[in-house]
């Protein structure tokens, strides 16, 4: 174990704050804080992330971050941008903006880039392929910025929209936010990433 609580801080949007799931234990906060358990650390757990969120609203959350002197935080945005029509640059400035916030503030960050929207149940077949194409330029807006202002960027869209546009089970009642399962997966494909994020911030204060 290590001798100090890890702070972990999840901001961003609905996915983040954990809309959709049955239970609260079910939520990514909570399962990223469990995998961290597992892994050896004592987890201090803020889920300052907000339901709507589009990526301009990180700089409040961001403000929020601060003060709690947080190791690690997790950046789940980019749903709302897209649903939003927010164009790619904007949005992908302003999460480069908070990522530069918290990285001066000492905080080490994880970004989570925006999902396949094409894979959500209420897009019509036939305008899927430019959902799935304007979700893909976000991503890659939001990895360039995210990476030049300091964070490490967590590539699991593509395989878990793979996965969401497969099993209708991975959402909500809602057919929009995920299900519990939904959640499950996410926290099972970003495990590896914040994982790796405690233990390179462990090392690097132990050297």
């Amino acid at each position: 174990m290590t001798s100090s609580p890890l702070r972990l801080a999840l901001l961003g949007d609905s996915i983040a704050y954990g809309s959709g799931a049955a239970r609260a234990t079910d939520t990514l906060g909570p399962r990223l804080a469990a995998e961290l358990a597992a892994a050896g650390y004592d987890v201090d757990l803020h889920v300052l992330a907000v339901p709507g969120a589009v990526s301009r609203d990180l700089a409040a959350q961001v403000r929020r971050a601060v003060p709690l002197a947080a190791d690690l935080a997790v950046v789940v945005v980019g749903a709302n941008d897209l649903a939003r029509l927010v164009p790619p640059a904007q949005a992908a400035t302003a999460l480069g903006e908070a990522v530069t916030g918290l990285r001066a503030a000492g905080i080490d960050v994880v970004v989570v880039p925006a999902p396949d929207m094409s894979a959500v149940p209420f897009v019509p077949p036939a305008l899927r392929p430019a959902v799935q194409a304007a979700s893909v330029q976000l991503q890659r807006s939001q990895a360039a910025l995210a990476r030049a202002a300091g964070a490490v960027v967590a590539e699991v869209s593509e395989a878990v929209g793979t996965a969401f546009g497969t099993d209708p089970a991975l959402f909500s009642g809602d057919r929009f936010h995920p299900s519990s399962a939904g959640y499950a997966l996410i926290a099972q494909s970003l495990t590896p990433h914040v994982v790796a994020a405690a233990h390179a911030r462990r090392d690097g204060a132990a050297a």
